[in-house]
């Protein structure tokens, strides 16, 4: 079964400064955007991350700081970045758990909310994972028969994510739906969470809980019952954006339900 779409499906990967969600930076972005009549259209481009790129980072994809010195920073691009990606879906590989939550942090920084529970989530990665339990250029040649040339270029990841999907639609025919409801159901890590970075979860009972560090399980209204300067501690600690507004959100419901 070919992949059906009913809106854009982007297929995007990024290269980074490191793996810290919050406190590192994209220093290459790159998105094949796939159309529901099967055209594609592409966008791909170096940013300066305004900070020193680790040597270690540098070793994995290969830029390194002249190469992008004189790039554009991600303020500049992101009205771009954001405009090209409206109405889409996302696609990528580990998407659900990296690249997605940073990029949905670098547009925080500057006014910008992707709003991904608005969209489909595909992570490639969490398919291959459940079928093969392989790394992406093993998932290339053992899906596409090809050697994956230029592995940690943005751009090569990303269109290879998208010809590994493919390629899987057709071997799982009868166990895989190419449709990105399914899809996004089949490759999401937890329905459950509440942010990007998964730091907050809904229980059995529907009620918001923490979900990492010494209160994991606990609901968060019973936290703040018993430890009312953990809410401030979190807004000035080096969490995602993205949990600090989903973390106000909740306070505001507990505060709402005590006045009610």
């Amino acid at each position: 079964m070919k992949l059906s779409l009913s809106r854009p499906l982007a297929f995007f990967d990024l290269e980074t400064t490191g793996t810290n969600i919050v406190t590192d930076r994209i220093v290459e972005i790159a998105i094949v955007k796939v159309n529901p009549d099967g055209t594609r259209e592409s966008y791909s481009k170096r940013v300066n991350p305004e900070m020193e790129i680790p040597a270690g980072a540098s070793a994995v994809h290969g830029i390194f700081n002249k190469d992008v010195a004189t790039a554009p920073t991600f303020e500049t691009l992101a009205p771009e970045i954001f405009n090209f990606l409206n109405d889409c879906d996302l696609a990528g590989f580990n998407s659900n758990r990296f690249d997605i939550p940073l990029l949905v942090e670098e547009f925080l920084r500057f006014g910008l909310d992707l709003e991904v529970e608005s969209r489909k989530l595909v992570d490639v990665q969490a398919i291959f994972h459940r079928m093969e339990e392989r790394t992406l250029s093993a998932a290339y040649r053992f899906y596409c028969d090809k050697t994956l040339e230029n592995a940690h270029s943005a751009e090569a990841d990303a269109t290879a994510t998208f010809e590994i999907l493919e390629k899987q639609l057709e071997k799982y025919a009868d166990k895989v739906v190419g449709t990105v409801d399914f899809l996004h159901e089949f490759s999401k890590r937890n329905s459950r969470t509440l942010d990007t970075a998964g730091r907050f979860a809904l229980n059995d009972q529907d009620v918001p809980c923490f979900n990492f560090g010494k209160h994991k399980g606990r609901t968060v209204k019973e936290v703040f019952e018993m430890e009312p300067g953990y809410y401030g501690w979190m807004l000035q600690a080096e969490f995602a954006l993205d949990t600090k507004n989903v973390l106000k959100k909740i306070k505001a419901q507990i505060d709402s339900k005590k006045n009610v």
